[in-house]
């Protein structure tokens, strides 16, 4: 199991993106993922976010996570 840790907020730079494009990329290669949200990374789940231009949405990022049955920890 990879665990990934977020701890930077959703937008502002591309780490939380780039962590949860990375957890996707290997879901999809049928291995299993955790992801824990800490610090200014529990901004990754409020629902509802307004995303700015130019950024992925990381809420819809994370509810494919989610949906797929993979643990996601705020």
């Amino acid at each position: 199991m990879i665990t990934f840790v977020l701890n930077h907020a959703p937008y502002g730079t591309e780490k939380s993106y780039n962590a949860l494009r990375l957890a996707l990329a290997i879901v999809k290669q049928k291995e299993p993922v955790r992801i824990f949200m800490l610090d200014d990374g529990i901004f990754n789940a409020v629902k509802n976010q307004k995303t700015p231009d130019g950024y992925y949405n990381i809420e819809r990022m994370l509810k494919s996570l989610v949906r797929r049955g993979y643990d996601v920890h705020t």
